[in-house]
């Protein structure tokens, strides 16, 4: 399980737009279980959210699935995201999102913010984030309308 875990995490950082590296990161919080703040100081727009969400792009469907009938071949790696709007909330999603090896060592799941302490990056991703601080926002938003 291990090496096709080590494979996805391979395709997530080999597919992602080139965007995210234009932008310098953000400041951002942790407090508890989550983060608490905004990373553009606005609220995400869920249209969009869904938009990344779906694109094969950003790689959630390749280990998630979801209320999606549209999209074919949906992951089955990760939970659903069904219902992610009612266990947890945004500041809880944006962690996911932003660090989620900070809330479940051993995940599979790439930190999508976070770029310090990370030792198995490619070269043209080193130092840089895979989604930018707006594209998570959008994708919080997003995540915070699915209560099943």
């Amino acid at each position: 399980m291990m090496r096709s875990a080590s494979r996805v995490i391979a395709v997530i950082v080999a597919v992602l737009p080139a965007a995210a590296a234009a932008q310098a990161l953000a400041p951002y919080t942790i407090s508890g279980d989550g983060i608490a703040q905004s990373l553009t100081g606005q609220p995400g727009d869920a249209t969009r959210g869904r938009a990344l969400v779906l694109a094969r792009s950003s790689t959630c469907i390749l280990c998630h699935s979801g209320p999606f009938p549209e999209a074919r071949f949906q992951g089955d790696l990760a939970p659903s995201l069904a219902g992610a709007g009612s266990r947890s909330t945004p500041a809880q999603l944006r962690l996911r999102l932003v660090d989620a090896p900070s809330i479940k060592p051993g995940t599979i799941m790439p930190s999508y913010y976070r770029v310090d302490g990370l030792t198995r990056v490619g070269s043209a991703w080193r130092d840089k984030p895979i989604l930018t601080a707006v594209q998570i926002e959008d994708i919080v938003a997003y995540l915070a309308t699915l209560r099943e």
